[in-house]
């Protein structure tokens, strides 16, 4: 009786100790999660890059979407678009791919096919940005699987942009087209010039959290997030008609940008336009200009926040 009692004990231990696995939502160039495993360890979790999450039926090289399924600047076709956002993750390889994994988080890269949009619109067409549709369909398919199954989700940037394409919302594919439109100047708050040398670096500014009683309030303690590290120059546009509800904005010459999303149906789906794991990099590396950003116990907040939500869950 002792022995089994030591047994359960042990075990019971073990499970106490155990982390809260988060899973990292494939891409095709994994040197690219490094910023988020770092984020990710250094708040309690347990990092994992998740494998690819194909549709059944269509066909790869290797891991790279064939050519025939998107156009000629490898947008997805709008007739596979339709089929991804009628069959969703039902058709797919998501349960295994995702099997034991608590939480996801989504990453920022490149703009999302537009043909995936709630109103598909023409690829915007400017130089040196690009989509990834072999990319664009895994995250998709992992999205609606974890929104389907209640799995806690945080997107980054363009993961932000994939939850709202997700969840039926429509997008603005570039700022600086849309503050011409509106007849304003844009100043490039929300992504920089290249450089001299062709680079573009981080660009601090401020974001208004607008509900106290929001996931982003219980992060951010505040009504001001102070020096968020953006890169982005597509952004959310609308999202009624979901079950989004957006939680924090930035003011940018008068006009309203969507920093900040979260399903009011899900116990944890967070969206942020912002990177604070490149805030906790540059801390971590101790870059000069790191002072510029938001600290590093803050950036921490939003990765520990999933990870506690994953623990509530159990």
């Amino acid at each position: 009786m002792v022995a089994i009692l030591a047994i359960v004990m042990s075990s019971l231990a073990c499970q106490a100790q155990k982390k809260v696995r988060v899973g990292l939502a494939w891409q095709p160039n994994p040197s690219a999660c490094a910023r988020v495993i770092q984020s990710i360890e250094i708040s309690g979790g347990e990092a994992v890059v998740l494998g690819q999450v194909r549709p059944d039926g269509f066909d790869y090289d290797s891991t790279k979407l064939q050519a025939k399924y998107v156009d000629q600047d490898g947008v997805l076709l709008p007739i596979y678009a339709q089929q991804l956002k009628r069959d969703t993750w039902h058709s797919s390889n998501a349960a295994q791919v995702l099997e034991g994994v608590d939480a996801v988080v989504f990453l920022g890269g490149g703009d999302i096919s537009s043909t995936l949009f709630r109103n598909p619109q023409p690829w915007h067409g400017i130089a040196g940005d690009y989509c990834n549709a072999t990319r664009d369909i895994s995250e998709y398919l992992t999205m609606t699987y974890c929104l389907d199954h209640d799995i806690p989700v945080l997107g980054l940037c363009r993961g932000m942009q994939m939850l709202a394409v997700a969840s039926g919302a429509d997008m603005i594919q570039d700022l600086g087209v849309y503050f011409d439109q509106l007849g304003k100047q844009y100043l490039n708050l929300h992504r920089s010039l290249r450089d001299e040398n062709g680079n573009r670096h981080y660009t601090p500014h401020d974001v208004v959290v607008t509900d106290h009683s929001s996931l982003i309030y219980e992060i951010a303690l505040s009504d001001i997030i102070e020096g968020v590290p953006s890169w982005h120059h597509q952004v959310v546009g609308d999202v009624s008609g979901t079950q989004l509800k957006v939680t924090g904005v930035t003011m940018t010459q008068g006009v309203k940008i969507i920093e900040v999303i979260e399903r009011i149906d899900k116990s944890f789906a967070l969206g942020v336009q912002f990177h604070p794991e490149e805030a906790i990099r540059k801390t971590m590396a101790q870059e000069p200009d790191s002072d510029n950003f938001m600290p590093l116990y803050e950036a921490e907040r939003y990765f520990i926040a999933l990870i506690n939500a994953c623990k509530k869950k159990k």
